[in-house]
């Protein structure tokens, strides 16, 4: 049986789409979303940031929190910190993989 979405005028728009076929009989509404965020940290603590970064095995899990949560910078400011971070980071990992790499003693 054809939709109610098929039966529409080709140039009619509904309010709101559907995004995903239906999952066990649950179809999933656009208009049924939670409005998204502008800071998906505003409510959390310092302390529960930094476990959750240490959790996923950051060195720097204080350094990131504070970077994410410091309310003196602007967003721009905040994601140029938080990308030398990770390139300090790699900058390291290259810098190790280098040094085993000439300290290897040949056969």
């Amino acid at each position: 049986a054809p939709s109610a979405a098929s039966m529409r005028a080709p140039g009619a728009m509904a309010t709101s789409l559907r995004v995903s076929p239906s999952v066990h009989g649950a179809r999933f509404d656009t208009a049924l979303r939670k409005q998204a965020a502008g800071n998906i940290f505003a409510s959390v603590g310092q302390e529960a940031l930094q476990r959750l970064f240490r959790a996923a095995g950051d060195k720097r899990a204080e350094e990131r929190a504070r970077i994410v949560l410091g309310g003196e910078q602007d967003v721009e400011e905040k994601a140029r910190a938080l990308m030398a971070l990770t390139q300090r980071r790699k900058d390291k990992l290259l810098q190790f993989l280098q040094l085993r790499r000439y300290s290897r003693k040949p056969r």
